[in-house]
């Protein structure tokens, strides 16, 4: 009977301590201590409701506590609104305080929207109030003149609070500035002007609105370093010049061939124009023979023909001869003044 009622102790003592733990858990009596003595007004249903719909009561509590004693007017429903729509509570209130300390316009509602956008609210406050420097990459362009130049720029931005949901991030700044390099440097007659006053450069980027539509406001535009690249004028005048030899060359070329072409084509006209010599040429005798078959040809016209052709070929071997020898012998004397 002892052991009975022993056990029924130990048992009844067991389940009150779980129920003690259950209740400890959906009443988070220390948080509402807490409140109680922070002056802030949070009912135990609140605590329990929260506990219901799965939100942490200490880091609603913990932020109203933290929001009130800042001087803000905020409710423990907008608080959990924001958690269960995903976003960072803690960070929200952080930012809100910073704001209001730094005399920045930004109300919960805009830091929830800045929150839930992805952006880091509590950052943009403090880029906000301490400004931000934001070094470009190296970039080129090139001068009127063909002279390449190489900027670094230093930009120091702040952030907009009223464009931050929406607004273009680092990346587009950095895009535009760097065209805005690019556009000044390329409309400077000489680079040496452009080495003499590279303030020139940051006043006509800064001319040219490079912020619109971005979530930051730029405040300066700094040339840290700026060198002498590499004659792109000359190098393009190089290649250019290679390029037009090798046309000059090939049309060149293209002239040749069809010369050639044209010497062979008249090489094979006068070789058919022999051919068609040779070929009157050996009508000749048929004719003769004809002449001689209906009597227009005598016998003694016959032999003056032939002794005309002889004589003409003796004429013409004998005028060939003298022009050989008188060749030779201007040769000759040509040699002997040499000597």
């Amino acid at each position: 009977m002892e052991m009975t009622n022993s056990a029924f102790i130990l048992f009844a003592a067991f389940a009150g301590l779980i129920l003690l733990f259950i209740f400890l858990y959906f009443v988070p009596v220390n948080l509402w201590i807490t409140a109680i003595f922070s002056n802030v007004k949070v009912g135990i249903g609140e605590l329990i409701g929260m506990r219901i719909r799965k939100v942490p009561p200490s880091i609603i509590v913990n932020s109203l506590i933290t929001s009130i004693k800042a001087g803000l007017d905020l409710t423990t429903n907008e608080l959990e609104t924001h958690y269960l729509a995903g976003g960072n509570v803690p960070n929200v209130i952080r930012a809100l305080i910073s704001a209001d300390k730094a005399n920045i316009k930004l109300t919960f509602k805009q830091a929830t929207a800045i929150d839930l956008a992805g952006r880091d609210v509590f950052e943009a406050v403090q880029i906000s109030v301490n400004p931000k420097v934001i070094n470009t990459p190296n970039v080129a362009a090139v001068a009127a003149d063909g002279i390449q130049l190489i900027a670094k720029a230093r930009v120091t931005v702040r952030a907009n609070i009223a464009q931050l949901v929406g607004g273009a991030g680092e990346d587009t700044i950095l895009a535009r500035v760097g065209e805005g390099i690019v556009t000044s440097i390329g409309s400077a007659q000489n680079h040496k002007s452009v080495l003499e006053n590279p303030d020139k450069i940051s006043k006509l980027v800064l001319e040219r609105g490079l912020d619109a539509g971005t979530a930051f406001e730029i405040l300066s535009i700094d040339i840290a370093d700026i060198d002498v690249g590499t004659n792109i004028g000359a190098k393009l005048q190089i290649d250019q010049a290679s390029a037009d030899l090798k046309v000059a060359e090939a049309k060149a070329e293209e002239r040749r061939a069809m010369a050639v072409a044209l010497e062979q084509e008249m090489k094979a006209k006068a070789v058919e124009m022999r051919a068609k010599v040779i070929e009157a040429e050996a009508e000749v005798p048929k004719a003769i023979s004809e002449a001689f078959r209906s009597g227009k040809l005598g016998v003694m016209d016959y032999y003056r023909m032939e002794n005309i052709k002889s004589d003409t070929d003796m004429r013409s071997s004998i005028a060939g001869s003298e022009q050989g020898s008188s060749s030779s012998a201007g040769s000759k004397g040509k040699s002997g003044g040499n000597k």
